[in-house]
């Protein structure tokens, strides 16, 4: 099992906006049945840490490629515009979920 993040570094002050289309995105690819559910969260800068930075995350078993042969995009129509409008930067990352059958003893 994996844990996938995609991260957006919005735009000054446009972070709540890049969470909110994001968490419709998310939801679009949901709704196809190629994604988990996603958590979406943020910091528009009235906490400590990381400003203007939006994450979304999800679960999944395997890591394919989008380019696969079977594979087909959801629409995310004018969305996924509006996003590379507010933002400045993206990428994804990938990380190994510990399950317990992949635990180590301790002892």
């Amino acid at each position: 099992m994996y844990v996938i993040k995609r991260v957006w570094v919005a735009k000054r002050r446009e972070s709540r906006r890049v969470a909110s289309i994001v968490a419709e995105i998310g939801n679009i690819y949901e709704d196809s049945g190629q994604r988990e559910p996603v958590r979406v969260y943020f910091n528009g800068g009235t906490l400590p840490g990381e400003r203007d930075v939006v994450y979304m995350e999800w679960t999944a078993p395997v890591i394919e490629s989008p380019y696969r042969g079977d594979n087909e995009f959801p629409d995310t129509g004018a969305l996924g515009q509006k996003l590379r409008d507010l933002t400045e930067d993206s990428w994804i990352e990938f990380y190994e979920l510990l399950t317990p059958d992949k635990a180590v003893s301790i002892e």
